[in-house]
């Protein structure tokens, strides 16, 4: 069943995803409904077992969590992400880059979860104070 929602694109966001849509010939929906899917399918395996996945945090040491609440890509693939987002921007991603990007946005995107399920962890047990306060 489709969910309807309404957002807000930025506008670079909006005019990239149209320009695609055109030269693809799909529709400007389809083409966003796809490349949100395959943004979020990294996580797809923390949908089915997200209490799990959020209780197994439960089980490390204090000083464990912080470290995972800090957790950061490898210097070298930081810089590489970066690298091929700006040759992206620019439209000038090769399609021999373009599986290296996905695979390290993929790596970004785990250890994003992984990081924001630890400072959770983090906070409910006092070891670091909300971001909110």
């Amino acid at each position: 069943m489709n969910k309807p929602i309404t957002l807000n694109l930025p506008e670079d966001v909006y005019k990239r995803a149209e320009g695609l849509a055109q030269l693809i010939g799909r529709d400007l929906a389809d083409v966003l409904i796809e490349a949100i899917s395959l943004s979020l399918s990294s996580t797809s395996s923390l949908d089915e077992s997200d209490r799990h996945f959020s209780e197994s945090f439960k089980s490390l040491s204090d000083s464990e969590v912080i470290a995972m609440s800090e957790l950061q890509m490898e210097s070298e693939q930081d810089l590489r992400l970066s690298q091929l987002l700006s040759k992206q921007q620019a439209d000038t991603l090769s399609e021999a880059e373009r599986p290296e990007l996905w695979t390290l946005m993929q790596i970004y995107q785990t250890l994003l979860v992984k990081k924001a399920v630890a400072l959770r962890e983090a906070v409910e047990r006092g070891l670091r104070e909300s971001l909110s306060t």
